[in-house]
């Protein structure tokens, strides 16, 4: 699934052909795709003109003049692409948008998980998402709060939409190696300097997919470089570019992860102290 850097640079780089452009058609080829209703969102969208492109978490989200948004979330195996009024679609469109430049968007879609909702109210339709892990508002600080109030192991928490936007099992994976912490850490025992690391690391690992334009690894997002920099995602048996351990595989919350055992050892257990108390014969 992309992730946050892929979402950010297909934003990027579509903004200057679908900005200012008016909608003239749109069909929806899978009925389950479109919220509310794909005749629904045909109605909401059709003659708006497309002011801005953004993005929340995982969503792409087309600001309509109107007031409306669209937001497209990719999901697994969804993409655009381009094709002229005239030329032959290719394999898995799922929703085609006509535009007044006579130019056609088309959404494929192989796997069917795409998702397109119309909504007036943006706020509403994104509230359970958390933290945007690149805004300003998006420190240190924030991030001890959201940790320590709670107690998980570590990667499914940062897993976790509701908690920090964006993040999946590639940026996961690589910011935990660069911070030095084990995927399966507790949440509430990281100290004040890990957890500095891990806001640091989190950041540079996002900035720097953005910079290589995301993670490629097969046809669903073509493109990127990223996966040449990566530190231990995919890399299983492979020496560590840091310490040269093999990296290792394993599962945490049902999800492949990978780690080198070297820098990222295994948190220790805290000693939990008998208070005096406990000791006093009544």
């Amino acid at each position: 699934m992309p992730e946050l850097p892929e979402v950010e640079t297909i934003v990027r780089n579509y903004r200057p052909r679908l900005e200012g452009r008016r909608i003239v058609g749109f069909r929806s080829r899978w009925r389950k795709q479109a919220c509310p209703s794909a005749p629904q969102v045909r109605d909401s969208i059709l003659g708006r003109t497309i002011t801005r492109i953004g993005r929340r978490g995982k969503h792409i989200v087309f600001h309509l003049h109107d007031g409306g948004f669209l937001l497209v979330h990719l999901r697994m195996s969804g993409r655009f692409e381009w094709a002229d009024a005239n030329s032959a679609a290719p394999r898995h469109v799922r929703a085609t948008w006509d535009l007044d430049d006579g130019s056609r968007l088309l959404f494929c879609d192989a796997r069917k998980f795409g998702r397109l909702i119309y909504t007036r109210d943006l706020a509403a339709a994104t509230a359970k998402l958390g933290h945007e892990p690149l805004e300003r508002l998006f420190t240190a600080a924030l991030l001890e709060r959201e940790l320590h109030s709670r107690s998980r192991q570590l990667k499914p928490l940062l897993l976790d939409q509701s908690v920090i936007v964006g993040l999946g099992n590639i940026y996961v994976d690589e910011s935990l190696f660069r911070a030095g912490l084990h995927p399966q850490a507790r949440s509430d025992e990281l100290s004040k300097a890990q957890i500095q690391r891990l806001h640091r690391a989190i950041r540079n690992v996002l900035r720097e997919g953005i910079r290589h334009q995301g993670t490629s690894f097969d046809w669903a997002y073509p493109g990127g470089g990223m996966q040449e920099r990566l530190r231990v995602y995919g890399r299983t048996s492979e020496p560590c570019r840091r310490c040269g351990t093999p990296i290792a595989a394993l599962r945490v919350a049902q999800r492949g992860t990978h780690i080198c055992p070297t820098c990222q050892p295994p948190a220790r257990k805290r000693r939990t102290r008998r208070r005096a108390s406990q000791y006093i014969k009544q």
